[in-house]
């Protein structure tokens, strides 16, 4: 039985490196990668959804959407990665919230009073679980009062 040789692949051709434009000046690249301070926002009276946050924090931030995208998606995985079953179990984003998950264990079924009705029955065992809680610091209970 002949086999069938086939022709190597061909590769794309090289291309060769552009030449190394001329770096401006240090005073002027230092002040190119200062970020403004973010000025003072008045009241939002609209409820974001993520379409429309994207918009706001592009339009206020002066960065490409493009950019905001990639900085919430990696946002959301860090976020994601720190509260897992292998992650640290808490998650801070500074100044603003801190996410702490807890795990509740397992309870077997057991017989006691009903508070309510003050008659003795049976309660029915719950299976282990886990709770999120969020805990806002200063600034955010501040803006809120």
């Amino acid at each position: 039985m002949a086999t069938k040789k086939t022709a190597p692949a061909k590769q794309a051709p090289v291309k060769k490196a552009a030449a190394p434009a001329k770096k401006a000046p240090a005073k002027a690249a230092a002040s190119a990668k200062k970020v403004a301070a973010p000025a003072a926002m008045k009241p939002v009276k609209t409820l974001f959804n993520k379409t429309t946050l994207l918009a706001h924090l592009t339009e206020h931030s002066g960065v490409e959407s493009k950019v905001v995208k990639a900085v919430m998606a990696t946002f959301e995985a860090t976020l994601l990665a720190s509260l897992s079953s292998k992650g640290a179990g808490e998650f801070l984003l500074p100044g603003v919230m801190k996410v702490i998950v807890q795990k509740v264990p397992a309870k077997k079924a057991r017989t006691g009073i009903d508070p309510f009705t003050k008659q003795e029955r049976k309660f029915a065992a719950k299976p282990a679980s886990v709770k999120l809680r969020a805990r806002f610091l200063k600034k955010v209970k501040d803006a809120a009062a």
